[in-house]
């Protein structure tokens, strides 16, 4: 059923698997959701031509202005929001899908103090962290005292950079990385997602406190896996509230985004951006978790 109301102009900035899927649900579904789909943006433009109408295919990034979004959704890369985050949130609305960008302090000051001035909303997808709302209402509540994300899967489900793209692995199974999220962001920009998601979800603890754990693991050929393990402060016994998830998504082989997280952040859009009534009438950011890799 259609929405009762002016359909939302969305903007797609990416064209890889994320985007693709993105985009064709938006075309097939988008109408009957109230959501328009106005432009798709790829570095490459060759990527889509045969797939995306030649109408709907946005040149050149900084003439976004030209379709009138409502909502701009990054499924790029993080230099996107560090080079191009608060020049769009001076026209739209911004879905990050690339919270690892944000894991530099100046870029996401800078989201902040756009999404202020220009009075356009800042979401983070919620993606493949699962349960980031619990995670939030139990920060905000006082309750969280740790936070620990493992992500695995096999080295070639990895885009490394720096001291990890040469860092060795020795057996089935390595830890590349074990650590402050803020430190793993710049050196895994497309495989720390789910972990600076996090770090957004729990702002008590954020990117210096929350841990990030990345593994490689030769026997996940197909599967990223997730693990999430959180606590609580002790109580007056010594005894804490503890959670541990377990996420097991199946991934092509050398895929950066599993499976599942496609429909998850179709449904993140759908869930964050058509509950915000028009782009006139939003004043602040929000940061909310989510991710788009695993």
């Amino acid at each position: 059923m259609a929405l009762d109301r002016v359909p939302q102009r969305v903007g797609v900035v990416g064209y890889g698997r994320l985007g693709q899927s993105l985009v064709s649900h938006l075309l097939a579904q988008g109408p009957e959701m109230g959501l328009e789909l106005v432009f798709v943006w790829n570095r490459d433009p060759g990527r889509m031509a045969g797939t995306v109408p030649p109408v709907l295919q946005l040149q050149d990034l900084n003439a976004l202005s030209e379709r009138h979004p409502d909502l701009v959704v990054e499924v790029a890369h993080p230099k996107i929001i560090h080079d191009s985050g608060a020049r769009i949130l001076r026209h739209a609305n911004l879905l990050v899908g690339s919270p690892s960008a944000l894991a530099d302090q100046a870029t996401e000051q800078r989201l902040r103090e756009a999404s202020h001035h220009w009075g356009h909303a800042v979401f983070v997808a919620r993606g493949a962290l699962w349960g980031s709302e619990d995670i939030t209402r139990l920060d905000a509540a006082g309750g969280l005292q740790s936070l620990r994300i493992t992500m695995a899967t096999h080295p070639n489900g990895f885009r490394l950079e720096g001291p990890l793209a040469t860092a060795p692995r020795t057996g089935p199974r390595t830890v590349l990385y074990e650590g402050p999220v803020r430190g793993l962001c710049p050196w895994a920009p497309r495989n720390s997602n789910t972990m600076a998601a996090a770090a957004l979800a729990a702002p008590s603890l954020g990117f210096d406190h929350v841990i990030g754990v990345l593994v490689a693991d030769l026997s996940l050929p197909n599967m990223h896996v997730v693990d999430v393990e959180l606590s609580g402060p002790p109580d007056p016994t010594g005894r804490s509230f503890a959670v541990h998830t377990r996420r097991e998504n199946p991934a092509e082989p050398g895929a950066v985004t599993g499976s599942a997280t496609l429909t998850a952040f179709w449904r993140s859009l759908l869930v964050d951006f058509r509950s915000t009534p028009s782009r006139r009438s939003v004043r602040s950011q929000c940061f909310r978790g989510g991710s788009r890799e695993s």
